[in-house]
């Protein structure tokens, strides 16, 4: 790719130069965060050496590369380098992006112990950002995949005492906890875990616990009701120790598990707040999906939801993908740079550039009432009713005072012949169960901090503070929600993307 120069050049770059010739594999890049971490390494990384993908094959595309080139080089998040030079990122795609079709919850990833040790030592690093962000998970499936298969993670590293771990996690292993959130590792706020003296937390025996009971519910349904027991014993367990969801709890366990497994070798934890749409790289307001502040706002625009608990003056901590991405990129240079360290940092903003719920809300009705018709995939009207945060005891007042008519009068109508549901309890159950999931993100009493990630971009220095932004201070968020996150949203979360053939420019211009 086109090599990027910023006041100094190349050789300035302290990121450039560790990345220079290595190997990195990612896990992942299916998702959201993984994609736009890609495309940012082959973009402003032109002499990485090569990117492993661990990619697991499904029923139409069962091998790695054909998964890759149909899922993943197909997103919209590579127009700028297609757009940019069409040939050479073909090129790197065909030369250094080099697809292994594993499975990161089996052992050795499902490769076998020599490939997986004759992966190991071709590798540098490895970015591990493959999680379920399904706050209301099975638990089996939760500690699956954010928790146990870390120590597939670790055996890779053990394989090659050289390679550096960069680990995906959350600022929302922060729990229940309140207050000031630093860059730490996060002491349970519910029942007590032994923690060891070198300060990670002794998972193995809550491990078993939880597979005993989880092995209990097993034992006594099958089927839909079985996944909703295990589903309600992942937020039961979540709770009693501290967490809000399976998620996050499960998160928080992963961390321990490599924090103990990787002792005296390199691991950087990385952890995100509420990640949202870019704020520049790619494009401005790319994204894909919708994710945890977009289900509600989508819900309003769709006059599904008008009131929510949520404290409009606690600090709602959203961060674009791009600077997550940074962080990433930036942290792995680091851990290259210094072997056998363990760093936490934290990409949020709350700690320096926050933003209130009632901010954020007033920002989206008023974009909404005054442009809701530049959204048309977003709005398909201008919304009517405002939308309307209340504290928890007065929300759950309110919607068992409103359900228990509202369901007299559909069962009345449905007697005399009326089989639809009606609407106001459809929006109703739309309300409740927006607000089981996500109710407590939208009134939180914790700041988190990034000082000590602060901290490593000046130390960076300024031609990788340019090239690889960190910083929230960046955000205006009236233009940032207004212009650049709604934009996005109506752009790419909800249309369609559109395919993309691999082929070098010069396969075209035969073809043509």
């Amino acid at each position: 790719m086109t090599k990027r120069q910023v006041s100094g050049g190349e050789a300035s770059s302290r990121v450039l130069e560790q990345l220079r010739g290595k190997r990195v594999l990612i896990t992942g890049t299916t998702g959201f965060l993984g994609k736009v971490v890609l495309e940012k390494l082959i973009r402003a990384v032109p002499d990485i050496g090569g990117i492993y993908l661990l990619i697991r094959g499904n029923k139409r595309h069962p091998d790695a590369r054909s998964r890759f080139l149909n899922e993943i080089a197909t997103s919209s998040v590579f127009d700028r380098l297609r757009e940019a030079d069409t040939e050479a990122f073909d090129a790197f795609l065909e030369d250094r992006i080099h697809c292994v079709t594993g499975e990161v919850t089996e052992p050795g990833f499902g490769l076998g112990e020599p490939a997986c040790r004759k992966l190991a030592m071709e590798l540098d690093a490895v970015i591990n950002s493959a999680a379920s962000v399904n706050f209301r998970e099975e638990l089996d499936k939760a500690l699956t995949i954010n928790t146990l298969c870390l120590e597939n993670i670790a055996q890779l590293a053990r394989m090659n005492p050289a390679l550096a771990v960069l680990q995906v996690s959350t600022c929302y292993v922060n729990g229940m906890n309140s207050g000031q959130v630093a860059e730490a590792v996060i002491k349970p706020a519910g029942e007590a875990i032994p923690q060891s003296p070198e300060g990670y937390y002794e998972i193995e025996d809550l491990v078993r616990l939880l597979h005993d009971k989880i092995e209990d519910v097993r034992s006594r349904y099958t089927g839909k009701a079985l996944e909703k027991k295990l589903v309600e014993l992942g937020i039961r367990e979540a709770n009693r120790y501290g967490w809000s969801d399976t998620y996050t709890f499960t998160k928080w366990l992963g961390e321990q598990l490599l924090m103990k497994a990787l002792q005296g070798r390199s691991l950087t934890i990385v952890r995100p707040s509420i990640i949202e749409s870019a704020l520049e790289e790619p494009a401005p307001g790319w994204i894909e999906g919708v994710k945890v502040a977009d289900a509600i706002i989508l819900a309003y625009a769709r006059e599904k939801v008008t009131l929510f608990p949520g404290k409009r003056s606690g600090i709602i901590d959203v961060i674009p993908v791009d600077l997550v991405a940074n962080a990433i990129i930036m942290g792995l240079a680091e851990a290259l740079a210094e072997p056998g360290e363990q760093h936490i940092y934290q990409c949020c903003s709350g700690g320096s550039n926050p933003v209130t719920l009632g901010q954020f809300i007033d920002h989206l009705m008023e974009e909404s009432k005054t442009n809701y018709a530049a959204y048309d995939h977003l709005f398909y009207r201008q919304p009517s009713k405002p939308f309307v945060a209340v504290n928890r005891g007065l929300f759950d007042l309110v919607v068992s005072g409103v359900r228990l008519p509202l369901s007299i009068t559909d069962r009345v109508l449905k007697l005399l012949g009326n089989a639809r549901d009606l609407k106001w309890l459809r929006n109703l159950d739309t309300t409740q169960s927006l607000a089981t999931i996500f109710g407590f993100y939208t009134a939180p009493d914790y700041v988190f901090r990034n000082d000590r990630l602060q901290d490593l971009a000046e130390r960076m220095g300024q031609t990788d503070k340019a090239l690889f932004p960190v910083d929230p201070k960046a955000i205006d968020w009236q233009h940032y929600l207004r212009k650049i996150h709604l934009a996005g949203l109506n752009r790419y979360a909800l249309k369609e993307r559109k395919v993309y053939s691999l082929k070098s420019s010069r396969q075209r211009k035969k073809a043509a």
